[in-house]
């Protein structure tokens, strides 16, 4: 199925989705997950010097000096929340210049599907094509999106209880969970509406049953 494409504007925020091929697996380990991550760390920040793959090769020192000269640059994206799933994956991200989705998303799916061949000697796309960009129109949404993306993995099945899920470790909800200096997501952006982690956590935990009872139904419907 074609990804749904809309124009995308600078200081506005998309729900970014794209899924495997016929719905495989293109996260089939750990490895394959914390990998991901990584790609995500990196690319992040934009204009970058070297390809992922050639980054992972460097030394410590190597690595610290190659993401503090990163660091100068100013950002293109801002990531606000994601979600790695085994079959699919989430992002909700603020464009702040020209082109930066689209070089995030190129950067991310290319790394993501070189590491994924390699590792499995094969050749060819793991991904559907284009990935599918949503407008997200109001700051409801976004954070509905955001509560969304976090409890994918409880919906899905993929963790059993609310403190697994609170773990998860391939999504951003650890970040909005338990702050720290060095996160992937801008959380300031969500975090604004609500007093502490604490209440985010509640807003988030108390749609989990009802979300999951949706997702359990959409695949009894013909």
């Amino acid at each position: 199925m074609p990804g749904r494409k809309t124009p995308i504007e600078n200081d506005h925020f998309y729900h970014i989705i794209n899924r495997g091929l016929s719905d495989q697996k293109i996260f089939q380990d750990q490895d394959d997950f914390s990998r991901a991550m990584e790609s995500i760390s990196y690319y992040r920040h934009g204009r970058t010097p070297i390809k992922f793959s050639r980054f992972v090769s460097l030394s410590p020192i190597e690595k610290m000096e190659t993401l503090r000269e990163i660091g100068k640059n100013k950002p293109n994206i801002e990531i606000i929340s994601f979600c790695l799933m085994p079959t699919h994956f989430h992002f909700a991200i603020k464009q702040l210049e020209d082109g930066g989705i689209a070089q995030f998303m190129a950067n991310f799916s290319n790394s993501l599907t070189r590491y994924f061949n390699t590792k499995r000697e094969r050749r060819g796309p793991i991904l559907m094509g284009s990935y599918t960009n949503i407008l997200i129109k109001n700051d409801e949404q976004l954070l509905h999106l955001t509560r969304y993306h976090h409890l994918q993995p409880y919906s899905a099945g993929i963790v059993n209880t609310l403190e697994e899920l609170k773990n998860y470790p391939y999504s951003s909800l650890p970040e909005y969970l338990n702050p720290k200096s060095e996160n992937i997501c801008n959380t300031k952006i969500v975090m604004d509406f609500f007093k502490s982690s604490e209440e985010y956590k509640k807003f988030v935990l108390d749609r989990a049953e009802y979300q999951r009872e949706l997702e359990i139904i959409k695949h009894l419907l013909p």
